[in-house]
C-alpha cells in the first residue's frame, strides 16, 4: 500500500501550487469582490495543460490520471476554490463527457479543441424544478429533418456565459422516464441558444455560474452524444468522477485555510505570548489537520480506483461527503482561530468559509451523497 505521491506526481503538485501563488494569490480578492471571472487565467492553464488533465495526448490532452487531477483541483483551491471549481467543471463533466461517450468524430471535432485549452466547456443538467430529483428534466429535445428542437433552460451552469462547448440533457422520450432523457453537444453561437441570468453568489464569486436557455434551438444528430435516452444515466456515471473533484476542492479549501490559521496562532500575541501556546487553540488546529487529513485519503481513495478502473460510486460520495462537511467545519474553525479579525474581509478564512459551503451542495447535496453510499451499503451485505 502506498502512501505518498511520486516523483512525478509531487513535482505536478509543486508547478501547480507556484502557478497557483504567482499567478492567481495576488487578485483572489480583487476577483471575488467584483465577481470576476478570469477569462484571461484560459491560456496560462492550457499551456500547463490544465485543461485536459484526464485526456490522452492523442486528443491534445495532458495524458494524466485522476490521482494527479485531484492533486491539481486541491492545490488551485487552496489559493482560490473559483479557479479550482472552473477547472474541474471544464474537465471532469463537458470534456469528460464527450470523451466517455462521444463517437470518434466527436472526439476531434469537440474534445480535442477543450483539452487543448481552446476552447470553455460548460455542462448541464439542474433545472429550476430538476436539482436533486435531476430525472426530473423539463427541457425537450423533439424530433426534426435532420436533429432536434430543443426547449427549456438550465440553472446553476459553471461557465455558462463563456462556454465554448456545452454538454446539456434534455426529455427524447416522456413515457421512458429518466431513461428517457438524451445528451446534446450545443455550441456558441448556435440559433435559440443563450446564457441568461448570472448569479449573485455567497462563495467562488470569480466563477462563473448563469443560467443557458433553449428556445427552439435547432441540433444535428451529430450533436447526439451517446445512445438516445442514455443521457440521464451517462451522467450518473460522470458524476461519479466529478465527485471527486469536489472533493479535491472541498480539501484545497480546507487546507488553505488551516494554514491560515497556523500562521496567525503563532503570530498573534495575547496574554504575552503567541496564541498557538494554549491548549484551546491547539486542540482546534489538531483536530482541522486530522480531518483534512482523512478527508485526503477518502479522495485519494477514490481517484486511486478510477485510475483502476473501478466502480467508485461510493467512494466517490464518500470522498464528496466528508470531505465537502470538513471544509466547511475547518473553515469556520479557522475564523474562530483568528477571533474578530477573522471575520473581517482582512484576512483569508471569511472567504474560505464561503467558498466552502458550496462543496455540500454542488454535484449532488450531502443528503444526495448519504442515499447513494447507503444504497451502495446495503448492496453488499
Amino acid at each position: 500500500m502506498q502512501f505518498d505521491l511520486t516523483e512525478e506526481q509531487y513535482q505536478i503538485k509543486m508547478s501547480v501550487r507556484e502557478f497557483a501563488q504567482s499567478e492567481i494569490a495576488p487578485h483572489v480578492m480583487e476577483w471575488d469582490e467584483s465577481q470576476h471571472f478570469p477569462i484571461e487565467l484560459k491560456p496560462k492553464l492550457a499551456e500547463l495543460g490544465l485543461l485536459g488533465v484526464i485526456f490522452p495526448e492523442e486528443y491534445g490532452g495532458a495524458g494524466m490520471g485522476y490521482v494527479e487531477y485531484a492533486t491539481i483541483i486541491e492545490e488551485l483551491s487552496r489559493v482560490d476554490g473559483s479557479v479550482g471549481i472552473s477547472v474541474a467543471a471544464h474537465n471532469s463533466l463537458c470534456s469528460n463527457h464527450i470523451y466517455k461517450y462521444g463517437t470518434e468524430a466527436q472526439l476531434r471535432r469537440f474534445l480535442v479543441p477543450l483539452a487543448t485549452g481552446e476552447h470553455l466547456g460548460a455542462w448541464g443538467l439542474t433545472e429550476p424544478s430538476a436539482g436533486s430529483d435531476a430525472s426530473g428534466t423539463k427541457s425537450t429535445a423533439v424530433r426534426a429533418d435532420g436533429g432536434w428542437v430543443v426547449n427549456g433552460s438550465k440553472n446553476f451552469i459553471t461557465h455558462a456565459i463563456h462556454a465554448d462547448t456545452c454538454v446539456a440533457m434534455a426529455v427524447t422520450d416522456k413515457s421512458q422516464r429518466s431513461k428517457g432523457i438524451s445528451a446534446f453537444i450545443f455550441e456558441k453561437g448556435m440559433k435559440g441558444f443563450s446564457p441568461s441570468k448570472k448569479e449573485n453568489k455567497l462563495g467562488l464569486r470569480a466563477s462563473e455560474t448563469a443560467s443557458v436557455v433553449f428556445e427552439d434551438c435547432f441540433v444535428s444528430d451529430e450533436h447526439l452524444l451517446g445512445e438516445e435516452g442514455q443521457g440521464f444515466v451517462n451522467s450518473m456515471e460522470i458524476l461519479d468522477g466529478g465527485r471527486i473533484s469536489i472533493a479535491a476542492l472541498a480539501v484545497g479549501i480546507a487546507q488553505g485555510a488551516y494554514e491560515s490559521a497556523v500562521r496567525y496562532a503563532k503570530e498573534r500575541q495575547q496574554f504575552g505570548k503567541p496564541i498557538s501556546e494554549f491548549q484551546a487553540i491547539q486542540f482546534k488546529l489538531a483536530n482541522m489537520a486530522t480531518q483534512i487529513d482523512a478527508a485526503r485519503l477518502l479522495m485519494y481513495r477514490a481517484a486511486w480506483m478510477k485510475d483502476e478502473g473501478k466502480k467508485t460510486t461510493k467512494e466517490s460520495s464518500m470522498a464528496k461527503l466528508f470531505a465537502s462537511e470538513i471544509s466547511v467545519n475547518v473553515c469556520e474553525e479557522a475564523i474562530q482561530v483568528h477571533g474578530g479579525y477573522g471575520y473581517t474581509k482582512d484576512y483569508p478564512p471569511e472567504k474560505y468559509w464561503r467558498d466552502s459551503k458550496l462543496c455540500t451542495i454542488g454535484e449532488g447535496t450531502s443528503e444526495i451523497q448519504r442515499i447513494i453510499i447507503a444504497r451502495e451499503v446495503l448492496k453488499q451485505i
